[in-house]
């Protein structure tokens, strides 16, 4: 093993002897700022330049290299400008064509000289093979053929092919190569070294295997793998471990006061809203700050469950904090909660952005004295001038809309040097174990994993949008019933004013297709209290038919409301169209949801569309989107607060995943100065992207 002295100094932020400050500065530009990180920067594929082959044997349409010597060398301007070299071996010629030239390039191809090039055969005019802009190496007098395949990695612009070689190939007389993982663990799972795996990976030799090399799976990939695994969850396990060095507000549960209020509810807790409850419950009644994920699919409860934490933080003497992502989920949860808590002499207040300047003073004032014991709000929350009391719980729906930062600051509100608030994080987007495991250990999840009895199936129908005449007819019936129907517009992700001007255009055609219906519409360009007063009217029955965009997607919660038609639903996610599915269903009577699609479905649309049809259980609708999309899409290094993986597949690794999960306690509390230098290695002082 290297001396402690070399690490030290290797492992920060520096390429000291790496390159010029100009490639230095290119390479910063693509994530390479340590020479460890340079070791980890794989290439894409490999081109073989260790053979020479004769023009007359040369296969054509592969990447091939010849020695030959220049025997002409012309400017040619038909049809454009372009510099035609013809050039010789013993076998045959071959006219190499640059439509891009430089006067260096044409001084170097002067006749008589000799050089090594590097391109594709192909047939070109007057039945002549030739070569389009190869690469070109003037022979040079004992200079060998290379005894690697010639590595091709990802780059930036002005940064060449031969810049980034150069500063691998100093990074490996330089960086630490040594190991991080003891042998005996090797040894189980069947890995090797790590100086044998990025020396295999970025200097091959030609008798290597191609499927060796792109083998995902395989030893050299799996090793790299298996390293990035095991430093995020050594990351995690630090930070679920670092929980223990703050104490949080100890909150004892008030059986009386919960009888109460389970009392006045007009149903009982499932099985599952239990179980999670009493995980809540216990997590809050020890000094160690709850950090809890809680899952549970539309309608399963999640807020009933939200709503009897928080009466256990309000009956220890500590305010609760509910934030939200949108002003109209922020009225529905403040309608439910202070009907739910006000009778029990609690008071809930609202801070959203749309109070005027009067009214959002008055509820800032309410929370910096204590009075406001319940607070429902959006992103006003953490500003700098709102200041809480005695802050002991943070609650944060749909919590994987908000940035880390976001949720920090929330946190930050009732933290200090030694304290920390409790944290109960919800979700309706369940996430697959895989994605749990890998971006949410330092977590602890609870899954409320079935829904409440007496709800009826929502009846799912894919419906060309050549019938929507049909389907008009039949939300006409519906309301006719006395039921009501939501009409979501298309997702036009390039623009939000033709989103606007669609849902408009799409709100006049129904009425006056239908002028006796009663029809709302919401969008995002609303004012907050416009939308307000339109979910109102809705929610009421004074509005029959309800034209909105994704605003509705989450929080919605109107009985009454049996059909929702989606427009070019293929424009859509699952996770979208599974929480826009779940805004019907939420009554007595069958709910059905018609999905519009359009006459050209990509293959992947066409998969979203039958598997949205299939299954009604958010978890399974989860693990096929993260099947479809990956977890890069699904979670953001935004939302997920850790930096994302870079070689691993969380669905392909999993048992590697679960190998470093297992691992990952033990090397922390046996060996902290070898998982120390584990984490520094692939993310150095990246370290920080985790949450306390």
């Amino acid at each position: 093993m290297k001396s402690s002295a070399k690490e030290s100094v290797d492992q920060h932020h520096h390429l000291d002897g790496i390159g010029t400050p100009i490639v230095r500065s290119k390479l910063s530009r693509l994530g390479i700022s340590r020479t460890q990180d340079l070791l980890l920067f794989f290439p894409l594929r490999y081109e073989d330049e260790t053979q020479v082959f004769r023009i007359s044997e040369a296969p054509e349409r592969d990447l091939v290299q010849i020695e030959v010597t220049v025997v002409q060398a012309k400017v040619e301007f038909r049809p454009r400008r372009q510099l035609v070299v013809t050039v010789k071996d013993e076998t045959d010629s071959v006219i190499l064509r640059f439509l891009h030239f430089y006067p260096n390039q044409q001084r170097m191809l002067e006749v008589g000289t000799r050089i090594r090039v590097v391109g594709e055969l192909r047939m070109g005019r007057q039945r002549l093979r030739e070569m389009v802009h190869p690469r070109v190496k003037k022979i040079i007098e004992n200079n060998p053929l290379p005894t690697t395949l010639t590595p091709v990695y990802p780059t930036t612009k002005g940064l060449s092919q031969a810049s980034i070689r150069k500063a691998v190939a100093q990074a490996f007389t330089i960086a630490d190569q040594s190991d991080t993982l003891l042998p005996s663990f090797l040894t189980e799972l069947g890995l090797p070294s790590f100086s044998e795996t990025v020396s295999m990976l970025h200097r091959p030799t030609p008798d290597v295997d191609s499927a060796v090399l792109r083998d995902s799976g395989g030893a050299f990939w799996g090793r790299i793998s298996f390293d990035e695994l095991l430093a995020q969850q050594l990351i995690m396990r630090k930070n679920y471990d670092k929980r223990e060095q703050y104490s949080a507000p100890l909150m004892m549960p008030n059986a009386i006061e919960m009888k109460k209020f389970l009392d006045r509810l007009n149903f009982q807790l499932t099985r599952a809203q239990n179980r999670v409850l009493a995980e809540i419950q216990t997590d809050m009644a020890e000094r160690v700050p709850m950090r809890r994920l809680l899952q549970g699919d539309v309608g399963s409860g999640k807020t009933v469950i939200a709503a009897l934490a928080a009466l256990q933080a309000i009956g220890s003497g500590y305010q609760v904090a509910l934030m939200v992502p949108t002003e109209i989920l922020s009225e529905q949860h403040f309608k439910k909660i202070e009907e739910w808590l006000t009778v029990l002499g609690i008071t809930v207040e609202r801070l959203t952005g749309s109070l005027t300047k009067k009214e959002r003073s008055a509820v800032i004032e309410k929370i910096a004295s204590g009075s406001a014991q319940f607070i429902v709000g959006t992103h006003a929350l953490f500003q700098d001038d709102v200041v809480f009391k005695n802050l002991g719980l943070v609650i944060i729906d749909e919590q994987h809309r908000f940035g880390v930062k976001q949720r920090l600051a929330l946190v930050g509100k009732g933290a200090d040097r030694l304290n920390q608030t409790h944290q109960l994080m919800m979700s309706a987007t369940p996430i697959p174990r895989s994605l749990a495991m890998s971006f949410f250990g330092d977590l602890d999840v609870s899954a409320i994993d079935e829904l409440p009895p007496g709800r009826v199936p929502i009846t799912t129908k894919l419906v060309s949008n050549s019938r929507r005449e049909e389907v008009l007819q039949g939300v006409q019936e519906t309301c006719h019933l006395g039921q009501q129907v939501y009409w979501v517009c298309p997702l036009i992700e390039e623009s939000e004013v033709l989103q606007l001007e669609t849902a408009i255009q799409t709100h006049e055609t129904i009425q006056a297709q239908f002028p006796k219906l009663r029809i709302g519409i919401v969008h995002g360009r609303m004012k907050a209290q416009d939308k307000t007063a339109v979910m109102e009217k809705f929610s009421s029955g004074e509005i029959n038919l309800l034209v909105a965009t994704t605003v509705i997607e989450v929080g919605v919660d109107v009985p009454n409301a049996t059909v929702m038609v989606i427009e070019n639903a293929e424009r859509m996610g699952l996770s979208q169209l599974h929480q826009l599915r779940g805004r019907i269903g939420r009554g007595a009577c069958a709910s059905t949801c018609i999905l519009l699609y359009g006459p050209k479905l990509t293959d992947i649309a066409r998969a979203r569309l039958k598997i949205i049809y299939e299954t009604i259980d958010g978890f399974e609708v989860a693990q096929a989107d993260l099947q479809l999309r990956g977890p890069g899409e699904i979670l953001g290094a935004r939302q997920s607060g850790m930096p994302m993986l870079r070689y691993a597949d969380i669905e392909r690794d999993v048992l590697l995943l679960e190998a470093a999960k297992r691992l990952a306690p033990d090397f922390l509390a046996h060996h902290p100065k070898l998982a120390e230098r584990h984490i520094d290695r692939w993310y150095g002082s990246r370290e920080k992207y985790s949450e306390v």
